[in-house]
């Protein structure tokens, strides 16, 4: 049997789980405080892994991290939305306080994983998966596994442009898909919280033209088999996935023969969980 750790660290909330095999036995989830850094984090995962009084050590733990990664140095880069993670080694961070070897992703590509091979995309190849959360990315993944690109930046599709002269975005651009349709912007636009904006139909008529776009893209960039959307807006269900699949259908190419087929991630808030188990099968066992 393998003890696997797994992490979702995001900038609304994270959660530690621990499987067992392919066995979900224990899990926890915790509100992100954005100023308190990764010191204050980890300390409430081990505060979190120290309570569960476990027995026997882990094999290793995966890691799924809201924000760019360097996959083949294997250190976060920066967290546009929490401070103090600017390269930041966290495997040699879960190493000390843990006693396990690690392995880190971006949260979009570890939640490809996850939908891929437990979720909405099992069976289907090529998927691409997008969270719908604080922040907006992607994770594409095929039969030879994922697409992380040249330098580890593939597929972070919340930073290409859907609005052109928008609003600004935090990475420096204007009229980004994340700076159209992510969690962060909407409330701080709207002064709404997501949930109550996600109950007015006329808001997302609205909100759909942004996001068709940006999926439009993704279609004549990948021709995904499927798109799985993940991440908290997602949970919205047929109020958002109706009039998005309408909206998308429309802005299609008339001559493009592309499925259209987008669908809710299947695992809900466990998708990067699941997604870390396989992150550590596949690079570390």
């Amino acid at each position: 049997m393998k003890r696997t750790l797994a992490l979702d660290i995001g900038g609304t909330n994270f959660s530690v789980a621990i499987f067992e095999d392919s066995l979900l036995t224990q899990v926890e989830t915790r509100p992100t405080l954005r100023d308190d850094g990764p010191a204050w984090m980890i300390e409430q995962m081990e505060q979190i892994v120290d309570g569960w009084k476990l027995t026997d050590q882990f094999d290793g733990c995966g890691i799924g991290f809201g924000g760019p990664i360097h996959f083949v140095e294997q250190r976060v880069i920066y967290s546009t939305h929490v401070a103090g993670w600017d390269d930041f080694d966290l495997p040699g961070e879960v190493l000390r306080r843990f006693g396990t070897p690690s392995i880190i992703d971006r949260d979009t590509m570890v939640g490809a994983l996850g939908e891929g091979f437990h979720g909405a995309g099992k069976g289907t190849r090529p998927i691409f998966y997008i969270t719908l959360s604080t922040g907006i990315g992607g994770g594409f993944l095929d039969e030879k596994g994922l697409f992380r690109g040249a330098d580890s930046f593939a597929c972070e599709l919340g930073h290409h442009t859907v609005v052109p002269d928008g609003l600004p975005c935090l990475c420096g651009s204007s009229g980004c898909l994340e700076r159209m349709c992510s969690g962060f912007w909407l409330e701080r636009d709207y002064g709404k919280s997501v949930k109550e904006l996600m109950q007015d139909a006329q808001f997302i008529e609205r909100y759909v033209v942004f996001l068709a776009r940006g999926l439009k893209n993704c279609i004549m960039f990948f021709n995904p088999a499927r798109i799985i959307i993940g991440g908290g807006i997602a949970t919205a269900g047929d109020a958002l996935f109706l009039p998005l699949r309408k909206e998308l259908t429309r802005q299609m190419p008339p001559w493009s023969k592309a499925r259209v087929d987008v669908v809710p991630a299947a695992l809900g808030r466990n998708t990067i969980l699941w997604g870390a188990l396989e992150l550590a099968r596949h690079e570390l066992y």
